[in-house]
């Protein structure tokens, strides 16, 4: 937990050393499932190191939908509200990258909201900028084609990982947007042909985006 009193240094020292106490630090590897949809949510998790991603599933067909990503100081919102009835999970968690957590099962969690205004505070400010990008991605799914659609998603997925070259295939990106292949593909291109885009073997590099 020393090392990354930096990611928590908002929290109260009571705090600290009860998540000291009752959580555990785990380490998971790149695609490894922490969460699948319908799953008990027994426990809580704050990033420490790498990135989690959080996307819905379809029951037909098992496409996903990407939601958005956990970066290091981010708690999943989701587990943060869970009581002892131990409620299904309605999303899918898996590490995107080799990663570090906090974890701590919820039920101590529900007595951190009652005793530390520093988590409860942190809990609200997580559900509001959970709710700000979720709105974000409405508004391109319900009013914008799917050409600006990828260019949000690419723009995006480059400022959470901090680099303009995406390890990203054209059948990743569509399962994500809920599109095809053959469309992402064809958008790719006309990206590529203005300039925008550098083509790959095994990614994408932005240029002017």
């Amino acid at each position: 937990m020393e090392n990354y009193r930096h990611l928590l240094r908002d929290f109260e020292e009571g705090l600290l050393t009860e998540m000291k106490e009752k959580g555990r630090i785990i380490e998971v590897k790149a695609g490894q499932m922490l969460l699948q949809s319908g799953q008990p949510i027994r426990n809580t998790i704050i990033v420490l190191e790498g990135l989690v991603k959080l996307f819905r599933e379809s029951d037909e067909d098992g496409s996903e939908f990407f939601m958005y990503y956990l970066q290091p100081g981010d708690g999943c919102a989701l587990s943060m509200i869970c009581d002892r009835t131990f409620r299904a999970s309605s999303v899918t968690v898996r590490a995107d990258t080799n990663a570090k957590l906090l974890v701590v099962p919820v039920e101590y969690t529900e007595h951190w909201m009652r005793n530390y205004r520093t988590w409860y505070h942190f809990v609200v400010g997580t559900y509001r900028k959970r709710y700000e990008e979720l709105l974000e991605t409405i508004d391109h799914i319900a009013f914008q084609n799917m050409d600006v659609r990828l260019e949000f998603y690419l723009r995006r997925h480059s400022q959470v990982l901090g680099s303009k070259v995406l390890e990203l295939t054209n059948t990743q990106i569509a399962q994500e947007l809920n599109s095809s292949r053959e469309v992402i593909s064809r958008l790719m291109k006309k990206l590529a042909e203005a300039g925008k885009v550098r083509l790959l073997k095994n990614g994408i590099e932005l240029l002017k985006l």
